[in-house]
This record gives structure tokens, sequence and C-alpha cells, in this order.
């Protein structure tokens, strides 16, 4: 029996606490859309749920240990934010047994947002507000 989608974001999480240095993960909440003047061939596609572009609306980062399950993050996003249609997750390892600092995770999250500005999401884990596990080709 192959795993469910949700168990992808459970599985982030077990990967996570297995790691030999503690863990954050990183999660930016984006938006998806259509270019401002999209061709109809670009339309066509958005409406088909393929392509269109991708608006980071939002980061934090979280001690694995914090995350009960993916509805326990999506619940705190709506609070904190505004709609979403996917979110992107990183682990950042720290260093010598202590977590990764402030100073660490502040620019790992803004070269996240960056890569989603520019469509280099291949590295990222990214799901959809229902827990089912997106891939970016």
């Amino acid at each position: 029996m192959g795993m469910t989608d949700r168990s992808h974001f459970e599985q982030l999480l077990l990967e996570a606490a297995k790691q030999p240095e503690k863990q954050r993960l990183l999660f930016v909440f984006a938006r998806a859309g259509l270019p401002d003047h999209p061709s109809l061939q670009q339309s066509e596609r958005f409406r088909s749920g393929e392509g269109g572009t991708l608006t980071p609306l939002m980061c934090v980062d979280k001690d694995p240990s914090e995350l009960r399950d993916f509805d326990a993050l999506s619940a705190e996003a709506a609070r904190a934010g505004p709609p979403w249609q996917v979110v992107f997750a990183a682990g950042l390892g720290g260093v010598a047994g202590r977590p990764p600092t402030e100073a660490q995770i502040a620019p790992a999250l803004e070269k996240m947002v960056h890569a989603i500005w520019s469509g280099s999401v291949g590295q990222f884990a990214a799901f959809d507000p229902t827990g089912a596990s997106l891939s970016f080709g």
C-alpha cells in the first residue's frame, strides 16, 4: 500500500526529528495566479491546474516538535494571514547540537522566497491546502 498524501508531511516531520543536528522547518506560503497580461494559452493552462505564477505571502520557521500534523500548520496559517494555494517546506540544520539561530533562519527564509519568485522550487517539499504533496517539474 502506498503512502497517503498527508503522510508526506508526516514523513517530513519524522526525517527532521531523525537528523543528527537540531532542525528548524522553514515554510513559505504562496498564492498561485496568472501573470499581469496572460496569453490565452497561459490562461487555459492555469484553469486546468498548471502553470501560473507563485507569489510568496508569508513565511514561518518551526521546531519540528511544535508541529503535530499538517492540519495544525494549516490552522495557524489561516489565523496568521491571507488564503494560500501552496506551502513550500525545507529543513535547516543547526551546528554543534544547537538549533539554527535567527541570524541563520532569516537569510534561509529569504533565499526560499527568492527561489519561489524565480520559479526554482524543485528543491522544496510542497503541499496544497489539504496537505496533498505537490511536485513542480
